[in-house]
């Protein structure tokens, strides 16, 4: 994670240095370093808060977070073994890189690394969160029937990372897709351009 975040922190750099107004005090660069926390410190530190409500609140204290052990039940039916990472008993499926927008005045998260999906690990994550049903469907068949090639389970965003390092309120301001004309309309409004 701290390489990756090394290279955040280039592309950065590497982005003001082709376009200065990049550069600007209202929206700070990125820290130099992540702060780690596992999920369960988090609960820990706001037990009556939402798990998003959370994370933003976390960000005021400390802008670059990586979360280890998100993505299950918190205290029990855990996948991953994350005590090397935290130096003491804990458990989890996936991390999240969070950052706090200075554009929006969000949470964002340009990073979602998690455990490789093959058929043991999807049956697993359906079972913890009650969501069995699903095998039903396309996507989990090619999976469960090894039809589907598996994925790694985490990356980078690029168009959330983008917005974040070319200094966007939006993704379509980064990404051309469909966007709905009331979206559009919405965004003109705040002198928000979305790509055609």
């Amino acid at each position: 994670m701290r390489k990756i975040w090394k290279v955040l922190g280039g592309a950065e750099k590497f982005a003001q240095e082709m376009f200065s107004e990049l550069s600007s005090p209202r929206y700070p660069n990125l820290p130099e370093e992540l702060t780690f926390l596992h999920a369960e410190e988090l609960l820990a530190m706001y037990p009556d808060l939402p798990r998003k409500r959370r994370e933003t609140v976390i960000l005021q204290k400390y802008p670059a977070v990586f979360i280890i052990g998100i993505g299950c039940p918190l205290k029990d039916g855990w996948i991953t073994d994350t005590s090397n990472q935290t130096n003491r008993e804990t458990h989890g499926l996936k991390g999240d890189i969070l950052v706090w927008n200075h554009v929006t005045q969000r949470r964002h998260e340009p990073s979602s690394m998690g455990i490789r999906v093959n058929a043991e690990t999807l049956r697993k994550q359906l079972e913890m969160s009650n969501l069995l049903d699903n095998l039903k469907f396309p996507y989990h068949q090619g999976i469960i029937n090894n039809v589907l090639p598996l994925s790694i389970g985490g990356g980078i965003g690029q168009s959330r990372t983008l917005m974040l390092l070319l200094r966007k309120a939006h993704l379509g301001e980064v990404r051309v897709t469909v966007w709905p004309k009331i979206l559009k309309e919405m965004c003109a409004k705040k002198n928000i351009w979305v790509l055609e």
